[in-house]
């Protein structure tokens, strides 16, 4: 059977450093942070007292106020980003065919304030009393529910759930469907809006997180010595792949083309990545083989790259391993410097980040790092593209997600030549 080919024609988003996708994109070129002290609740008795939250963001701006009151946050910005790539990708729903076309969304978390809300609120004395809204509020899948009943998408439709992995799991799944002619197209990415007590709290429990409260800005620092943990963040972001000659019959505009993409486990432990990266040796191994390139075909890397002590060194470890001497011929950044780690829908925002790079010839920067900050543990000689942007053309990108249980997935996206 020969494989379809797959191209992005749509992307949308909804993220700390703007409300769509160009303030996002902006943002990222620009170097700017979207660190700021928590506003959802009072964490002045928390450890970590910031997060990377979407500025003044009102769902009524968005939605009727019935209808918002049936939406997690989560679920509201998941909404948000696929009506923005859906409208960019020129697709006419009427023109369809609405049963092939599907959608695979992800959340690593999902309606995690509606949970913590509706258990705050139980009263033990007066009897079980919730909103019958609760369950499909906070499950992981009912965004990608709510996005296939709003267009009538009719094709593949669930949930990836794989921590921080997720929404590259989604896409990879998305880009499977599609090559093997199960569906003609399919909205796929990721959501998240897990900055609440319980979320904070608990990422503060296992020491996950940063404590730079007198720096929120510049407390996400990848690759530099001074890193103590990753920065909360929220948002979500959507790709919508399609079948190549389904694209090109109908004239769509088209970003770029999904070459491959991988999938491994660390089979380590519960949280921390292998030291050696054994994993993410094998994850960016499978997308190589799946997209029949090599090494050397790749211009840059968008790194897991969360800040943390132990994950930073084992990802460079991982990539001067398999791309040996041309390792320190590609440009390397980690854009969670900027919009903080969304968790289950940083992959998502990420191939776009890296979409985005390809299409501008610009890779964006990894930003707060400075002179004397050097860990002795990391190569320099690499170009992690501190501080400023970097013009270069970019003829295929990878980005790396990593998550909790040791789920990793890396997909790779190239130039479009038909």
């Amino acid at each position: 059977m020969e494989l379809k080919r797959v191209v992005v024609t749509g992307l949308g988003a909804i993220t700390p450093l703007g409300k769509t996708l160009t303030e996002t994109w902006e943002g990222l070129v620009n170097g700017k942070s979207g660190a700021g002290p928590i506003t959802h609740f009072d964490a002045s008795k928390f450890k970590t007292q910031f997060a990377c939250e979407v500025k003044n963001f009102d769902p009524t701006q968005y939605f009727d106020r019935k209808e918002a009151r049936k939406l997690d946050r989560y679920a509201q910005f998941a909404l948000i980003a696929a009506d923005e790539a859906i409208a960019d990708s020129g697709m006419e729903i009427e023109k369809l065919d609405l049963n092939k076309v599907g959608v695979i969304f992800s959340s690593g978390i999902g309606g995690i304030t509606t949970f913590q809300e509706e258990v705050e609120n139980y009263d033990a004395e007066r009897g079980p009393r919730f909103n019958p809204f609760f369950i499909p509020k906070m499950i992981a899948d009912i965004a990608s529910g709510h996005i296939s009943m709003k267009y009538g998408f009719r094709g593949p439709n669930f949930a990836v759930v794989s921590a921080c992995a997720s929404s590259t799991n989604a896409i990879a799944d998305a880009f499977n469907y599609i090559r093997l002619g199960k569906a003609n197209a399919i909205v796929t990415g990721g959501a998240e809006a897990s900055i609440t007590s319980a979320g904070v709290g608990g990422f503060s429990s296992m020491n996950a997180i940063s404590t730079r409260n007198d720096s929120p800005e510049t407390a996400s620092r990848p690759f530099s010595a001074s890193r103590d943990g990753f920065v909360m963040g929220e948002g979500a972001a959507c790709l919508v792949l399609e079948e190549m000659e389904h694209a090109l019959a109908r004239g769509a505009k088209i970003y770029c083309e999904v070459a491959g993409t991988g999938m491994s486990a660390d089979a380590y432990h519960l949280t921390a990545t292998h030291p050696d990266g054994l994993g993410a040796k094998l994850v960016m191994r499978n997308a190589l083989e799946d997209a029949e390139m090599n090494p050397e075909d790749i211009d840059y890397i968008n790194v897991h790259g969360t800040s943390t002590p132990v994950g930073d060194i084992s990802e460079v470890k991982a990539i001067k391993e398999v791309f040996g001497e041309h390792a320190k011929k590609l440009n390397i950044s980690s854009t969670k410097s900027m919009t903080g780690h969304l968790l289950g829908a940083t992959g998502a925002l990420e191939a776009a980040a890296c979409i985005l790079a390809i299409k501008e010839g610009i890779v964006p920067p990894t930003i707060n790092f400075a002179e004397g900050d050097e860990d002795p543990e990391i190569d320099y000689t690499l170009n992690y593209t501190f501080n400023k942007a970097q013009k270069r053309e970019i003829n295929a990108a990878l980005s790396n997600t990593f998550g909790f249980g040791g789920h990793n997935a890396s997909m790779i996206v190239k130039k479009f030549v038909k």
